[in-house]
């Protein structure tokens, strides 16, 4: 048998986590559903902290990101520069991405630059407004 430290090394566990961040980075939602509903963890992040639906949330997938958050990943996890799937969701302009992550409870105050932030170093007026009601 082994420990969860030999398994974090195992070929097959790396092969399915790249499968997973692939998955999200696409924004293959039916495939992100299949392997979280069989018990691959919602908020697996990646070398440099992004979680499946920060990747998700950059790469403009709506379907993906909704997937995942009725899963359980977490919508204001940060990753290793202190960033938020909603922050890259403002800066990549994916409003749809952006409504999802905010109807998944995230926290436009939250990470740095924050949503607010990120909302106001870009000039969008209308998120900015809808942020600072939040």
């Amino acid at each position: 048998m082994t420990d969860s430290a030999d398994a974090a090394f195992d070929p097959e566990v790396i092969e399915l986590a790249g499968k997973l961040f692939d998955a999200a980075r696409a924004g293959d939602a039916p495939l992100l559903a299949a392997y979280l509903d069989a018990g691959a963890p919602a908020d697996l992040a990646n070398d440099r902290g992004d979680t499946l639906v920060m990747l998700a949330a950059y790469h403009g997938h709506v379907d993906a990101v909704r997937v995942l958050l009725e899963r359980g990943a977490d919508a204001d996890r940060v990753n290793d520069r202190g960033q938020t799937p909603l922050a890259g969701a403002v800066f990549k302009g994916a409003e749809a991405v952006v409504d999802a992550l905010l109807a998944g409870g995230a926290d436009p105050k939250a990470g740095t630059p924050s949503a607010l932030d990120t909302a106001r170093m870009f000039g969008k007026d209308a998120l900015l407004e809808r942020f600072e009601a939040c």
